[in-house]
């Protein structure tokens, strides 16, 4: 059965989700600044929601469906969702920051795998191989090609590294609303799935496991875990369906070129 499709955006409209997304990247980076051993997953927070609300924007996670926070903030073996705390970030650990705005209308929304003081290795690779797998995810979103192709490019590249890709949970359309048609998953057969459109927007966002993929729901109703509870990351950027080649709306230049990892 064919996914009801919203219908392509209009430049105009594509111009003001630019503009959300260029927010979401800075704000990103804003929190990244802060990422360090010693510092509360609740201050990361506090420094997202400040810098959003400072810029004329709405922290749309905050009340979506309940959600406590402007952030998800999901440290190791907690694959999204996670809310801010009292957590003291640890040397060694990983933070999955994913942030959304509501701007002038259109939602927002990007999310970066930090890595806390020094890493291992096994854990630099994870992060490295997610954050390329979304790129590969991205060169296969062009007009005419189905949602299978990004899901197999994430799925291929990922697990020829001997990682996992969770699958209960996808990357999907936005605009108006944070969540719109069509479902973006992370693992999939070339050629199957919905058909992607010039104008279309989506957010990709792997999800990858360093262990088995499966994952459970905390009681919370909202964290997501490893069920081995190795490591997890998580990146995603939102970007525009063209012909020939893809438009990223959010950018990780920002957090790379004012960050030190």
């Amino acid at each position: 059965m064919e996914v009801k499709m919203v219908k392509p955006k209009t430049e105009e409209e594509i111009e003001l989700m630019r503009e959300n997304a260029i927010l979401v990247s800075k704000t990103l980076a804003e929190v990244g600044k802060v990422v360090a051993p010693g510092v509360t997953t609740l201050e990361l927070n506090r420094v997202a929601e400040t810098f959003i609300r400072d810029n004329g924007a709405i922290p749309s996670f905050l009340g979506y469906d309940g959600f406590p926070a402007a952030l998800c903030i999901s440290v190791n073996d907690t694959v999204v969702h996670g809310f801010p705390s009292d957590y003291v970030l640890k040397e060694g650990d990983i933070v999955s920051v994913d942030c959304g705005t509501l701007y002038k209308g259109y939602n927002g929304d990007s999310a970066y795998t930090f890595p806390v003081g020094e890493v291992d290795a096994e854990t630099r690779r994870l992060l490295d191989v997610t954050k390329e797998s979304l790129y590969r995810g991205i060169a296969a979103a062009v007009d005419g090609n189905r949602v299978g192709d990004i899901g197999h490019a994430v799925q291929s590249y990922a697990e020829s590294f001997g990682f996992s890709v969770v699958r209960e949970l996808e990357g999907h359309g936005i605009g108006k609303r944070m969540h719109e048609n069509p479902g973006v998953p992370n693992y999939g057969r070339q050629g199957h799935g919905a058909k992607l459109t010039d104008g279309m927007t989506i957010c990709i966002e792997p999800m990858i496991n360093a262990g088995t993929r499966g994952v459970y729901l905390a009681e919370n109703g909202w964290e997501v875990h490893t069920a081995d509870r190795r490591n997890s990351a998580h990146f995603e950027l939102t970007v525009v369906v063209r012909k020939g080649r893809a438009q990223q709306l959010s950018t990780f230049e920002y957090i790379e070129n004012n960050v030190k990892f």
